[in-house]
């Protein structure tokens, strides 16, 4: 399967799958910053990435993200469309720091993982519930609301 990808800024390196089994590619950021306490801070990848036909791109945290440096992403996951690949339509990572330190990013260092996601689109079949009910939000764990 191929992607496109365009590098839209100088020096910056492709995402790499780091070992043969990995699911996902490694992404990076091209530009550093601090993400202050309880803030946040979106910093460039300098790529565009289109999805190969079919499929979406997912973009997540590495779990090193967290573990390692306490930042999580903003939106948690992103959803990159497969149109969403103009040449203003570079890859950001939106990081959130929960923690009440400064928390220093360098340029080059890998946040994020991106995963080629097969998608299917559903057609509509308006109509009564399908079943039951199930106790609502919660119900199998076994939490009421």
């Amino acid at each position: 399967m191929k992607a496109r990808i365009t590098r839209i800024r100088e020096g910056i390196e492709l995402p790499e799958y780091k070992t043969a089994e990995a699911a996902a590619f490694d992404i990076a950021v091209c530009e550093g910053g601090v993400v202050p306490p309880g803030g946040s801070l979106m910093l460039p990848t300098g790529l565009v990435i289109q999805a190969p036909e079919g499929h979406m791109l997912m973009i997540a945290p590495r779990s090193s993200t967290f573990k390692k440096m306490g930042l999580r992403i903003g939106n948690t996951i992103g959803i990159v469309d497969r149109d969403f690949c103009g040449p203003e339509d570079e890859i950001l990572l939106f990081f959130w720091n929960p923690g009440t330190e400064p928390v220093t990013i360098e340029a080059g260092m890998r946040l994020a993982q991106g995963m080629f996601i097969p998608i299917t689109r559903a057609t509509w079949d308006e109509g009564e519930p399908a079943g039951p009910s199930r106790g609502g939000w919660g119900s199998t764990g076994g939490y009421k609301t």
